[in-house]
């Protein structure tokens, strides 16, 4: 990969699960990466065991939840790789039980890591960002960002947050040249999943035909949303926006405008699926929000941090006003 090509990424969570695949991945592709987690120790077996390559991944423990420990990885990233082009806020906490039953420790512990780990990340690369006129913020939530899930509760109500957050940032930031994504994966294959098999109130997690597998994450991000920069990524599409599981049936819908109503309904014969073993929407689908997105192919929409067309799968999409469009 030449020179201008090659992206430099400061990636939290990197001791393990999705952040862990991400770094070996990311680097195996030519990139470089600031490897950061609060586990020095198992940041330091994951460089070992997957063998990531000294000049390709520059590993930084450090914890999310402490603002300081932000402006201080910036500096060592900046000195080895001389930039730094996206932020992927990969770092998660989660302990099943009812929120009622949490003790404060908890719910500290879930809102400063899940949360308040994004908002320090956004602010400090954000200044970053802004001041070189460009760059690119990945924020990771879940499904549960879009639908609650009972027996998760701290999680669940962490992750709506990322979720407003990140839309939020993403219109503060645009004028600024920068981008913010977020991304919202239904059950990953990884040691937080495996942590609530033992858990009969977190069974909701695990409604889904089968879990996602970091390799998943790892071809939406790299084909999607890296160069495509959408507003939010949900993966898989038929879990995806208003149709997550709840014990009362499906997640509760906005109401839209008659006329928007209207014209979904007259799309929705045109819409496209990919083949069986295709590359397309059913595994990774992008969902228009705010940033202004219509399709006029098919019935679903994608959202974008750029103003201009751009195709993704058989969709494609175009700014056109502030109003969230959402199509089952």
């Amino acid at each position: 990969m030449t020179e201008s090509l090659t992206q430099v990424f400061l990636l939290t969570g990197a001791a393990s699960g999705i952040g862990r695949h991400l770094a070996g991945a990311l680097s195996a592709a030519g990139h470089r990466v600031l490897a950061a987690d609060v586990n020095a120790e198992g940041l330091g077996r994951a460089r070992v065991e997957d063998g990531w390559a000294e000049e390709a991944v520059l590993c930084h423990p450090f914890d999310v939840r402490v603002p300081a420990d932000w402006e201080a990885a910036l500096g060592p990233a900046l000195a080895r790789f001389g930039r730094v082009n996206v932020l992927l806020n990969v770092a998660a906490y989660l302990k099943p039980g009812a929120g009622w039953e949490a003790d404060a420790a908890e719910v500290d512990k879930h809102v400063d890591t899940n949360l308040k780990g994004v908002v320090h990340g956004t602010r400090a690369l954000g200044r970053y960002f802004v001041a070189q006129r460009q760059g690119h913020i990945v924020n990771f939530g879940s499904l549960a960002s879009l639908a609650p899930v009972p027996g998760l509760t701290l999680y669940s109500a962490t992750k709506f947050a990322v979720r407003a957050f990140s839309l939020a940032s993403a219109q503060e930031l645009k004028p600024h040249g920068v981008a913010v994504t977020v991304v919202l994966p239904d059950a990953v294959q990884t040691p937080m999943l495996e942590l609530q098999v033992d858990y009969p109130e977190a069974a909701l997690t695990f409604s889904g035909s089968r879990p996602l597998t970091v390799q998943d994450i790892h071809r939406v991000l790299l084909e999607k949303v890296l160069p495509h920069r959408p507003l939010e990524a949900t993966l898989p599409f038929h879990r995806g926006p208003w149709r997550a599981s709840s014990p009362s049936g499906p997640a509760w819908r906005p109401p839209l405008p008659r006329r928007s109503t209207e014209r979904a309904a007259r799309r929705k014969p045109s819409r496209t699926r990919s083949a069986p073993g295709s590359q397309g929407p059913a595994e990774g689908a992008f969902v228009g929000h705010a940033n202004h997105c219509e399709p006029h192919s098919s019935a679903w929409a994608n959202g974008t941090n750029e103003g201009s067309s751009v195709a993704v799968g058989a969709t494609s999409v175009r700014k056109v006003s502030v109003l969230s469009l959402l199509f089952s």
